[in-house]
């Protein structure tokens, strides 16, 4: 039995099947995306290193877009935004707030995300590819 892939190994299977990677970050390879040519995203969607696999999505809402609905409303939206996942076999794994702050000022908080992770473990390089396919064409921020 060999030896799971390393985060390096990952990416470059990742990169030779046709995705384009954001950032490898401890154990994770962060996939990109391209809303304009001179534009590269964190796209949400990432795989864990590991046996097994693990392909994760984070989805999410910014309060922004929900300025006077409680905390556990916002979430809920993202949750409804999970349903595809969750029928192709996704799992929530943690629900978090983080703040947005203003890079001149710190102590000022522009928005406020709510964001749920969704995992999934993969049997193979092979079948984690096809669900990083999946994951990339779902929608992963709620609209108002």
């Amino acid at each position: 039995m060999s030896a799971p892939p390393t985060p390096q190994q990952l990416k470059r299977s990742l990169v030779e099947a046709g995705f384009e990677v954001f950032r490898t970050r401890g154990d994770e390879v962060v996939l990109a995306e391209r809303p304009r040519e001179n534009l590269i995203m964190d796209s949400g969607v990432r795989i864990r290193a590991g046996e097994p696999l693990q392909v994760r999505i984070v989805l999410r809402a910014e309060k922004h877009d929900f300025p006077h609905e409680e905390d556990a409303h916002v979430f809920d939206r993202v949750r409804k935004l999970a349903a595809a996942a969750v029928e192709a076999g996704y799992v929530e794994v943690q629900a978090t707030t983080s703040n947005v702050t203003d890079p001149g000022d710190k102590e000022r908080t522009l928005d406020v995300f709510y964001e749920i992770l969704y995992a999934k473990d993969a049997a193979s390089l092979e079948a984690a590819i096809a669900e990083l396919k999946f994951a990339m064409t779902l929608e992963k921020r709620t609209a108002a």
